[in-house]
């Protein structure tokens, strides 16, 4: 009995103590031993605001857990130092890469060092490639008129749909034509069930709670929960991807034999089996369109349904981004010298031949010049970036620009999501929606990718940028022009826990055309 009271009181004692030294810290409460880990996981569905409440107070937090320490930073200064200027001591890491390794094996997002600038030189040659940007044009045409159709049709007119279930569908049939090659038909009034795109989702929010969730190695040893459902989803990816690589690889093989090089697609995949590169194994090739897809498809259907929801429930710059639409769309007609169809919107198929006739006036270089629709996004983005969070590993000891020292093997997080609402990095409306902040004397600007963190920055900063802009601006200017939305009321809009900011319930809303 003496013997477990004494260990009692130094128990109590230490804590105490622990608590003591932390009095004056500026961060979540921690514990002996198990760190932030306690206030960290009765946050957890909230853990973006979580953030913002202590970022808003420090433009550093640290945040000891149980087997390593995460360091959150929202000053540019700080980004700029980890994703730039001593960008080689803050890799991915061991630790990111051993828990995205089963979805995103060794892809240019899960990879370090001479392998990640190889795949990096790589992708940056196909990305600027002008016929996977003409392919890339047409297939996001295409799809967003698929979508346009569908809301079209009458039993979706003036009844509550889930945006954001179509967007997805949209974006994962989308880049999956560009990624694969391939026709999944996922967009359909009738929402098939498709068993890729389950398994996908499924394994996106499994990876994700892995960060947080310290028994994730037995479970997956033991092949029970989380991780056994985790392993079925792989499979059912895996069995999809490689038949895919294996049917596009003998297609290019046949068209090579008959000297049809023509006839090769223009897909990412074709172009990687294409590149006859001795090492472009089947499991780097799945890696790359895998890598591939992540980014550019639930990255852009959530920042979409963001930015709908945004323009809906501020009616000054939906009325403003119609009339940019409006007024483009009649200039256009007087440069390609045709007249714009007479459209009556109580017929589908008028309706249908008059949205059609306004995407082909879309291209990659007249969306550029809808300068509204860019700021809309950008804002969008600045509140509501696709990845609201990115961790990087800690090679060595080192100091922050604003005196923060870090400890090797520790985790230091960039926050875009918390970046976005600090007044000490956009002012006193920071936390507000104003499209016009991103123009200066009437001119669209553009701000330091530092501060405006969505696309990363640095050696790593985003090559899909580009093509992730063209499609937003392609499906946006289609459904501004011709839709109005309304939110269904009561509806909660909130984001899920997982590596992309999705909505939790989706986006429930009734559309109504417009002439």
């Amino acid at each position: 009995m003496g013997g477990l009271l004494l260990l009692i009181c130094m128990i109590v004692s230490l804590i105490f103590t622990h608590r003591w030294s932390q009095r004056n810290k500026k961060g979540p409460k921690t514990w002996p031993f198990i760190g932030a880990a306690i206030e960290q996981l009765m946050n957890y569905d909230r853990m973006h605001d979580w953030l913002v409440q202590y970022l808003s107070k420090s433009k550093t937090v640290v945040v000891p857990m149980p087997f390593t320490t995460y360091t959150y930073i929202a000053d540019p200064a700080n980004v700029e130092h980890v994703l730039k200027t001593n960008f080689n001591n803050y890799p991915k890491g061991e630790v990111y890469h051993s828990y995205m390794e089963v979805l995103l094996g060794d892809g240019i997002f899960n990879a370090d060092g001479e392998l990640w600038r190889k795949q990096r030189k790589t992708a940056s040659l196909e990305f600027a490639s002008r016929n996977l940007r003409d392919f890339s044009t047409k297939v996001f045409r295409e799809y967003a008129l698929k979508l346009s159709t569908i809301l079209n049709q009458t039993p979706f007119l003036n009844q509550e749909i889930d945006m954001q279930e179509l967007l997805m569908r949209m974006t994962l049939d989308s880049i999956c034509k560009v990624g694969f090659g391939v026709e999944i038909g996922t967009l359909a009034p009738n929402f098939p069930d498709n068993c890729f795109a389950r398994a996908f989702d499924t394994a996106n929010i499994i990876v994700t709670l892995r960060f947080i969730d310290p028994l994730w190695k037995i479970k997956k040893i033991l092949n029970i929960g989380s991780e056994a459902q985790l392993d079925r989803s792989i499979k059912i990816i895996d069995d999809f991807t490689y038949s895919v690589i294996r049917r596009r690889k003998a297609e290019i093989e046949d068209a090579k034999k008959c000297g049809q090089q023509d006839k090769i697609k223009h897909d990412i995949l074709s172009r990687f089996v294409g590149l006859g590169e001795n090492n472009a194994t089947d499991k780097s090739l799945r890696d790359v369109v895998l890598n591939f897809v992540i980014a550019g498809r639930d990255t852009t259907a959530t920042t979409l349904s963001w930015a709908i929801y945004m323009v809906m429930t501020h009616a000054h710059v939906a009325d403003k981004l119609y009339l940019e639409l409006k007024t483009f769309e009649e200039n256009r007609a007087k440069e390609e010298n045709i007249s714009l169809l007479q459209c009556d919107i109580e017929d589908p198929e008028s309706f249908n031949q008059r949205i059609e006739q306004f995407s082909r006036l879309l291209n990659k270089d007249s969306l550029e010049r809808l300068h509204y629709l860019h700021a809309v996004i950008t804002e969008t983005l600045r509140l509501y970036p696709a990845v609201p969070q990115d961790p990087k590993g800690i090679l060595e000891d080192d100091v922050l620009p604003d005196g923060t020292k870090i400890k090797a093997g520790g985790m230091v997080t960039y926050v875009p999501y918390s970046m976005g609402r600090m007044e000490y990095n956009w002012g006193p409306d920071a936390a507000s929606f104003i499209p016009e902040r991103w123009f200066k004397d009437g001119i669209l600007q553009n701000e330091s990718p530092f501060k405006f963190t969505a696309f990363q920055a640095g050696p790593r900063i985003c090559l899909g940028k580009d093509s992730a802009y063209l499609q937003m601006r392609m499906v946006l200017a289609i459904l501004c022009r011709f839709y109005k939305f309304k939110l269904i009321p009561g509806h909660p809009v909130k984001y899920r826990m997982m590596t992309i900011l999705s909505m939790k319930h989706g986006l429930k809303l009734t559309t109504e055309k417009r002439s």
